[in-house]
């Protein structure tokens, strides 16, 4: 009897066990099949490409002169306004002139004396020559009377050249700019002493409009630049890397468009950067010495650049940029690039991807290298989904 219910019960286990298998594959024969997930992309296509270098640099001025005296004296008056514009050749400072007016006077003075003593010795040495003919006079007796007459006009020479110093001395008792741009501070009153080619500065005038400013690029930056040239990976653009644009210290665009002049030929050894200036015009006064600023200079032109959007570049584990892109089979294929610089919301690259691939952009985090995907613009990506 225990028998029969032990062959009993395992029959209906059997039995149940084959209903629930035929119930199991009824519901796989009915699953949906999985679709390929849909993905935006974006189709890369090559384009030429202006590439730029921000620098930092500071504003130096083109033109500084330190007014001195070239005369000792008395200042009698200050001429300008301290702060003010001033003009090549303005007066600056009045030295008392009294002592060099009285030079002038007299070398004009020996000046007279020397041309009256021509006269004389001209007139003698005349007579001598005519007695000289008739055996009236020796000619030791002439020798010597166009010897006087020859001396006396070196001596007008003489007097002549102490006018021209005298006069010189009396123009430099009124101490002028030698070129145009604003004075400072003066640092001597009226009354003070100053002497000719003195240590300290009557005052400064330094030249605003044009400016110049000094940038700094590193030697490493400037030599892969050059190699760039050289291999054509870039063209240059003469007209276009002349140009230089400034930001100034508020972030505001500096509204006049500056030129390149040139770059040092040596590198600091203690920054390891070259020099480049560039020269700006200035009429507003808005740039003065000394302020830190940033300028974009222009490096040259690569001719196929790649530019990515960097929604769609992400770092592997060994923090390398890569991508995903459709492969010609539509599924995913990962991608390891080479980026040099960012260009707006863009990664520039430079190897990993080509003209006519298809970026994944949009439904990233749903796939995986090798899945099958729907490849969809960009834009519609999102209303697939």
């Amino acid at each position: 009897m225990q028998r029969s219910r032990v062959v009993l019960f395992t029959v209906t286990a059997l039995a149940s066990a084959v209903a629930l298998s035929g119930c199991d594959q009824t519901q796989q024969a009915n699953a949906p099949v999985s679709q390929p997930a849909p993905v935006g992309v974006i189709t890369l296509k090559s384009q030429p490409l202006t590439l730029t270098k921000e620098l930092p640099g500071r504003v130096t001025a083109s033109q500084v002169a330190e007014i001195r005296p070239q005369v000792s004296g008395i200042i009698q008056s200050r001429l300008f306004t301290q702060g003010a514009e001033v003009k090549k050749g303005q007066a600056l400072y009045q030295i008392d002139p009294a002592t060099f007016e009285a030079q002038v006077a007299t070398s004009k003075a020996a000046i007279s004396k020397a041309q009256a003593s021509i006269a004389n010795a001209k007139a003698k040495s005349d007579r001598y020559s005519d007695l000289l003919a008739i055996k009236a006079v020796s000619q030791q007796d002439f020798d010597e009377a166009d010897a006087s007459y020859k001396g006396a006009q070196a001596d007008l020479l003489t007097a002549q050249a102490q006018l021209k110093t005298a006069q010189i001395n009396l123009n430099y008792s009124r101490v002028s700019s030698p070129i145009s741009g604003r004075i400072g501070k003066s640092n001597v009153t009226a009354g003070a002493l100053v002497s000719a080619n003195q240590a300290t500065v009557l005052a400064t005038v330094t030249q605003l409009d044009p400016i110049y400013i000094d940038l700094t690029q590193s030697s490493s930056e400037l030599t892969r630049l050059k190699k760039a040239i050289a291999t054509g990976e870039l063209d240059k653009d003469l007209t276009a890397q002349s140009k230089v644009e400034l930001t100034m210290e508020d972030g505001s665009v500096y509204p006049h468009i500056g030129t390149l002049q040139f770059s040092e030929v040596a590198v600091d050894p203690s920054t390891g950067s070259v020099t480049l200036r560039a020269e700006f015009p200035n009429p507003e006064k808005l740039l003065l010495p000394g302020m830190y600023v940033r300028a974009v200079v222009v490096e040259g032109v690569k001719a196929n650049a790649i530019l990515v959007p960097q929604r769609g570049v992400s770092r592997n584990t060994k923090g390398e940029p890569t991508a995903m892109v459709v492969s010609k089979d539509n599924t995913v294929e990962a991608r390891v690039l080479k980026t040099d610089r960012t260009v707006g919301a863009n990664w520039l690259v430079t190897s990993g991807l080509s003209e006519g691939d298809q970026l994944i952009v949009e439904g990233l985090q749903k796939i995986a290298p090798g899945a099958p995907v729907n490849a969809v613009p960009a834009d519609s990506a999102t209303k697939t989904q």
